[in-house]
């Protein structure tokens, strides 16, 4: 039987924050878990292409032959890595490091809670299939984000509180030792406890940080709801911030024919992408779909936008039935919301036909690529049958604001470091709302891994501190 010890407070209920409380729980420790929003989840639980673990025993090839994820990481954070200084550049190896070395770990502990991840899928920017989903319907964000709530539902040890926003960290001297927060019945509520961060990025303050950090951006649609950031809750104790500038712009995200000039879009999944999907642009391919976010991003925004407010441009992402098979989930789904259409290659026209034959042709090994794509996931139409009555499945997407990169400094341990590097006592950090993990892109598949991998250390290191070690 477990002893229960002093309580923890978890602030955001994503997938990072339920990491956190679940190796709380598993400790003994009592936690408190305070949430703003009405139900628990945060965008962890819309997440739909999946969660990186490399090396798995799901992973296609020789078994456990995927020993490239780290040089994939480091390869995606660009210039931003690469041009760090010596103590800030260590810093992000000890996080890229601990995110792939501990991403098969963080697999099995889901796995090892009940939830299915069989199936691998290869995104863009990565070298090998790595990023896992379930072989059922349920999407990977929400399989995961249910599995962990049910389970600390169970617990007498795990409590939880909606529509509670965080106001003021508290502190006593140089520690933090609680939390002052105010709920929508208008109570306001102190509690005393380590605190742990996990409340997300600032994608949704399109008038407050993004607005600060990246003016540039305004006026492009987002996949996030509107919402404050709570970065300046963390600085106020002395936090330091790190790469704020650096914003992934997600390259396709549905636009609604029914609702199409609606700011706030519906992510089309990347591994529609990675399981052989294209997207074309007046009837042709400009891109090498396979290519890192902010590569594909930058070759949708050179062509012309298509609406001036909110910004957004005409590309098409065309799958056959072969991509179809193995994302029917997804597909069916964005069919049921008017977001996609099966449809026939003659609707999009013959030179749209010629696009997809020259396609075919490299899926099939018969050409190369014209812009140098090799992963052609499932994509089966093969070069002699494509005509005009071959089925397609069709849907318009553009770029929107998606992700930021940048947050507060943490090191591997998920202790917040103030602007001296040092920690700052009490106030642990996870997922979104930290910085220096992905650098100026994050690949697809990593959010998800990031939230378990730093929740997981987040709430094992808070056990250890309330045990004295």
């Amino acid at each position: 039987m477990l002893t229960t010890r002093q309580s923890a407070i978890v602030v955001g209920s994503g997938l990072a924050g339920l990491s956190a409380a679940s190796e709380l729980v598993s400790h003994g420790v009592s936690v408190h878990l305070l949430e703003r929003s009405a139900k628990p989840g945060g965008n962890s639980i819309k997440a739909s292409s999946g969660i990186n673990g490399a090396p798995t025993k799901y992973q296609p090839g020789p078994p456990f032959s995927d020993s490239s994820f780290y040089d994939d990481t480091v390869k995606s954070a660009g210039l931003v890595f690469a041009e760090a200084g010596m103590e800030e550049k260590k810093g992000r190896k000890a996080l890229i490091g601990k995110l792939t070395n501990e991403s098969a770990a963080a697999i099995e502990w889901l796995v090892g809670k009940g939830v299915n991840l069989s199936v691998v899928a290869q995104l863009g920017g990565h070298s090998f299939p790595r990023t896992h989903r379930g072989a059922g319907k349920t999407p990977p964000g929400f399989a995961i984000i249910s599995t962990l709530l049910k389970s600390l539902k169970e617990s007498e040890l795990f409590q939880l509180e909606t529509k509670c926003l965080v106001t003021k960290i508290l502190k006593s001297g140089s520690f933090v030792e609680g939390v002052h927060y105010a709920c929508a019945d208008g109570e306001t509520k102190e509690i005393k406890g380590s605190v742990i961060f996990a409340t997300g990025g600032f994608a949704g303050d399109a008038h407050g940080m993004l607005a600060q950090y990246r003016p540039d951006l305004a006026g492009l649609p987002s996949t996030n709801d509107a919402r404050p950031s709570s970065q300046s809750l963390l600085t106020e104790m002395g936090a330091k911030l790190l790469d704020m500038e650096e914003v992934q712009v997600h390259p396709t995200s549905f636009v609604d024919p029914k609702d199409d000039l609606n700011p706030v879009k519906f992510l089309a999944a990347e591994l529609l992408r990675g399981e052989g999907g294209i997207l074309i642009h007046e009837r042709k391919r400009f891109v090498n779909e396979m290519d890192n976010r902010k590569v594909v991003t930058d070759a949708i925004t050179n062509l012309p936008a298509a609406d001036a407010i909110p910004k957004q441009w005409n590309v098409q992402l065309v799958l056959d039935k072969g991509v179809y098979k193995n994302a029917s989930s997804h597909i069916d789904f964005y069919i049921l919301k008017g977001l996609m259409r099966k449809t026939t290659l003659s609707e999009l026209g013959s030179e749209a036909t010629k696009t997809i034959q020259l396609y075919s042709l490299a899926a099939v090994g018969d050409e190369t690529d014209g812009f140098g794509r090799k992963y052609f996931g499932h994509w089966e139409l093969k070069p002699e049958e494509v005509k005009g009555d071959s089925v397609v499945y069709v849907g318009r997407v553009t770029p929107a604001v998606h992700f930021t990169m940048g947050g507060v400094v943490i090191n591997e341990r998920s202790e917040v470091l103030d602007g001296d590097g040092r920690e700052i006592g009490g106030l642990w950090a996870a997922g979104e709302v930290a910085g220096g993990v992905h650098g100026g892109n994050r690949l697809g598949g990593s959010s998800l891994l990031e939230c378990v991998v730093f929740g997981r250390i987040a709430g094992n290191e808070v056990a250890r501190h309330l045990d004295g070690q």
